[in-house]
């Protein structure tokens, strides 16, 4: 049973409504020192977030959002571009046929653009590469969806040495519920996997297989100001500003008033762990009971306002006051402007929906109209330069995912192969095609001086 935070309720006193929502702004704040979560004398793991559910909370934010959940997935077709591709122009024809028999047995398209969106939600991504019995070459690589993965403490020298691969949206109780895979070097992946493979010589001097394993996890991850196991990307400011609420407050106020002839008059911000206070100081542990909790504490806020209302007192408090006198600090209840009335609200979403898109990198003309009353739209020359900016950003992204790739080609032996993904350009009419395909490193060495 899922619990329902979010709703709007009538007030049919004050022939009004109410919204109750989620303070969006809490999903990436930490209240409390992350500690190692042990599994047992010789595994632990860092949370991701106080609960270890903060990715699947954004989650839960994005897809709440159409404007939202439509920007992040434009945002890895542009890193897919046209795919990735391991060029081998300059390789003979044994290594061109090696590649292609790796490429057949490995769903390339599909890890990749699996991997951008891990990128792009997540600001990390998790590849694992599978060696043969010998450990002479490797012949599998996948993608681990970032959001089950979880990183071991770190060492004393900063390094991290395993990843631990589970469905943590379950209770994980026991190692057999979890998927323990090696970590290659963070920051030199290809010499660790070369030392590990007895490839080249260690600290020590001496070349010797360091291990039996055939299976490495290579995390790739985007550098952010503020280090930390897990990165916040950039796009956690949408949740800490006021617009992704706006938007949401937006569209339930236009619900509110189709269905009950009603505004709403007030927006009242819940804390998520307002509720897990009360069930947990009140025990209760039944889903249906939490429930019914929460159920009673939204008709208490509002038997509080009408009171309020009916009083005709100044009210100087953004809080709710609890029927105990107690300031609840994780409630607070914002009065809106209800002159405001259905198509009123046009302006007010294009406004929040500009905003989001600002947030995320993506023009709106880009994913589709702007939605309100006054469409703008840009000409077919400003979208093609707009879309070729999205794509020429992608760069460090690329090379970033490309490192795992590079260690594949090198340790395969591969001589004379790279991996390349050229991104998709749009023409002209006068070049009698819709598309291209452009390669930066093409690019590069055309533009280069002879």
């Amino acid at each position: 049973m899922e619990l329902n935070f979010n709703s709007v309720e009538t007030i049919p006193v004050l022939n009004a409504s109410a919204a109750f929502k989620t303070d969006s702004g809490k999903v990436f704040k930490e209240d409390v020192d992350i500690v190692p979560t042990i599994i047992d004398k010789s595994l632990s793991y860092i949370p991701w977030g106080s609960d270890n559910n903060m990715p699947y909370h954004i989650i839960d934010l994005i897809e709440s959002d159409e404007t939202l959940a439509t920007c992040q997935m434009f945002n890895a077709e542009v890193c897919y571009g046209s795919g990735l591709q391991y060029n081998t122009d300059s390789c003979g024809g044994d290594v061109k046929r090696e590649v292609e028999d790796f490429l057949l047995d490995n769903a390339m398209p599909s890890y990749f653009l699996g991997v951008c969106q891990d990128f792009k939600h997540f600001a990390f991504c998790v590849s694992v590469v599978i060696l043969n019995a010998e450990g002479t070459r490797i012949v599998r690589l996948i993608r681990k969806e970032a959001c089950y993965c979880r990183l071991t403490p770190a060492e004393k020298d900063g390094s991290i040495r395993q990843v631990l691969y589970a469905n943590w949206r379950q209770p994980v109780a026991s190692r057999d519920d979890i998927e323990v895979i090696d970590l290659l070097d963070i920051n030199s992946p290809w010499r660790d996997l070369a030392i590990r493979m007895g490839r080249i010589a260690g600290d020590d001097g001496k070349r010797r297989v360091r291990t039996k394993s055939r299976k490495f996890a290579v995390l790739t991850r985007v550098p952010t100001p503020d280090s930390t196991y897990y990165p916040i990307p950039y796009y956690g400011a949408l949740f800490r500003g006021k617009w992704y609420n706006i938007k949401q407050l937006i569209g339930m106020a236009k619900e509110a008033k189709l269905k009950n002839i009603a505004p709403i008059k007030y927006q009242i911000e819940i804390s998520n762990k307002y509720w897990d206070s009360i069930f947990k100081s009140e025990g209760i542990t039944d889903r249906r009971e939490q429930q019914k909790r929460i159920v009673k504490e939204k008709q208490q806020i509002l038997d509080f306002l009408t009171g309020v209302e009916n009083a005709g007192k100044v009210w100087f408090s953004t809080f709710y006051v609890a029927p105990t006198g107690e300031v609840q600090h994780e409630v607070v209840i914002n009065k809106i402007d209800s002159d405001k009335e259905g198509g009123d609200w046009s302006t007010d979403i294009q406004e929040a929906v500009n905003m989001i898109c600002f947030t995320m990198r993506v023009h709106s003309n880009l994913v589709g109209s702007v939605p309100g009353k006054s469409q703008s739209n840009n000409s077919g020359s400003d979208k093609r330069e707009l879309y070729t900016i999205a794509q020429a950003l992608q760069k460090p992204y690329h090379d970033l995912l490309f490192t795992v790739h590079q260690i594949v080609i090198r340790f395969n032996g591969w001589t004379g192969a790279y991996p390349d993904c050229p991104f998709i350009q749009l023409t002209t009419l006068d070049e009698h095609q819709d598309a291209k395909s452009v390669s930066f490193r093409e690019s590069s060495q055309q533009e280069s001086p002879q």
